[in-house]
């Protein structure tokens, strides 16, 4: 069993500072991560630090570092991605840039050391041992069916895109500069061992990425070495820099991150369009014309400010009474980018219906719920002034795991169904029941009733039970 967390130091030795109020020991912890469920994954993930304390104490505040000295553990997380897997990787066609950055921080500053064309195996072995150079493997859970495995859990548990990127750092060397991401950061250390130094964020929760100067950053608020099996989070913001010190073999990390553009900022911006879109429906005021010349004007006139002053109140009140937000991208940006659920054979399950066909006295369930969003928007054929509102379907279950994070917009595409307003009740029986009888679906004829199940089906998105 884990052992029970213990406080960490005052922080004030000399040496490697232990990391305040964050670090835990956890001796003889578990073997391997848990896949029952994505709470389960996670809690695994950080065990021995309970779910409910981490968002409480150190999610979005502070870092957490969780020791382990468990071998079966270190085993599990070497088995994720090793320095030798680039031999293999590379007969498969991985190019500079792309799939590898090959770098080294030189004097405070990125130095890349990228070649032309495809990578080479015994070229990035030369680069690791001659040059000092870190390779940097991008989004290596395209390729590695553990990290599919866990990234697409965390996706479901987090409800955000879930990247990663592999580090491999020669000994005596240092591969980034101090900066700090724009995301969430969970670091498994998979290889030998890092020596890290964070420090206090300049822009907490921080919207971008950024280098920062030695000079400007301070002493490191925590600095310690982190092993295999060891797991390392901060939030966004957080300035860090990492190096494998001399005389210790190549160290191997991996970076899982999360909930880049997932704020409340981000939410508003993404809700508020629909807001509008509703309210001027009803609202004459909004659908008076501004002032002339306004969009002439160097500054905003007095009149123009009241008067958006005025409309966000309007849309505030409107706010309080609503109970359907109408998402205008975050949910569909995210289904459609996200890995498709985790598949240990071919994925036929995904992409062709199986079991009976559901029919008026079947009873049916939703599956691949985790990837599944139901939205309602304005229909996207129709003009704006004949729109109505329509209840759309997006699902990740033909999504292709070989395009994850990988910017591929013009590979892109979104998978999923379209009904009117009208199915949106009988939908969401379905989606709040663990099981439901087609004839009790609340659609006015038995033909609609028939009809959505079998579109949903085809989908592969219910069975029936």
């Amino acid at each position: 069993m884990p052992k029970k967390a213990k406080p960490a130091g005052s922080g004030k030795e000399e040496g490697p500072v232990p990391c305040k109020q964050m670090k835990v020991e956890a001796a003889g912890g578990p073997s391997a991560l848990n896949f029952d469920s994505p709470s389960s994954l996670f809690e695994s993930l950080i065990s021995p630090i309970k779910t409910e304390t981490f968002f409480k104490e150190f999610w979005e505040q502070k870092p957490l570092l969780i020791r382990r000295d468990d071998p079966a553990l270190a085993t599990y997380y070497g088995s994720l991605f090793k320095l030798t897997d680039l031999k293999s990787l590379c007969s498969r066609g991985m190019y500079y840039g792309r799939d590898v950055n090959v770098c080294r921080c030189v004097n405070g500053k990125k130095k890349v050391l990228n070649k032309d064309g495809k990578a080479h195996f015994l070229q990035l072995r030369k680069d690791l041992d001659q040059k000092r150079a870190t390779i940097q493997f991008h989004q290596p859970q395209r390729f590695k069916d553990e990290l599919w495995r866990i990234q697409e859990k965390l996706e479901c548990y987090f409800g955000s895109l879930v990247g990663s990127n592999v580090y491999i750092t020669p000994a005596g060397s240092q591969g980034l500069p101090p900066h700090y991401d724009d995301v969430e950061v969970f670091i498994l250390q998979l290889e030998g061992e890092k020596h890290w130094r964070l420090y206090h964020p300049t822009v907490p929760l921080a919207r971008e990425y950024s280098v920062e100067a030695e000079e400007r950053i301070g002493r490191p608020v925590h600095e310690f070495m982190l092993k295999p099996g060891d797991l390392l989070y901060f939030p966004r913001g957080t300035i860090h820099q990492a190096d494998t010190p001399a005389g210790l073999a190549h160290s191997t990390h991996v970076t899982i991150s999360t909930y880049q553009n997932n704020s409340w900022g981000d939410f508003l911006l993404d809700t508020i369009s629909g807001l509008v879109f509703d309210t001027a429906k009803e609202d004459v005021e909004l659908r008076a014309g501004i002032p002339r010349q306004l969009l002439l004007q160097v500054e905003s006139t007095t009149v123009a400010t009241r008067r958006l002053s005025g409309f966000l109140r309007t849309l505030a009140d409107r706010l309080e009474g609503t109970k359907e937000l109408l998402s205008s991208d975050m949910k569909k940006d995210f289904i459609m980018h996200r890995l498709p659920p985790y598949s240990a054979g071919d994925g036929a399950e995904l992409s062709t219906p199986g079991g009976k066909l559901p029919r008026l006295d079947s009873v049916v369930r939703l599956q691949f719920k985790d990837h599944i969003v139901l939205t309602v928007l304005p229909d996207q054929d129709q003009s704006d002034e004949a729109q109505e509102k329509m209840v759309y379907i997006y699902h990740s279950l033909k999504n292709r795991r070989e395009t994850h994070m990988m910017g591929n917009e013009e590979e892109t595409e979104s998978h999923g169904l379209r009904f009117p307003l009208s199915h949106l009740d009988a939908l969401k029986q379905i989606w709040n029941s663990s099981t439901i009888s087609v004839k009790d679906l609340k659609l006015t004829t038995d033909e609609e009733r028939e009809s959505l199940v079998l579109s949903l089906w085809t989908e592969c998105l219910i069975q029936v039970v």
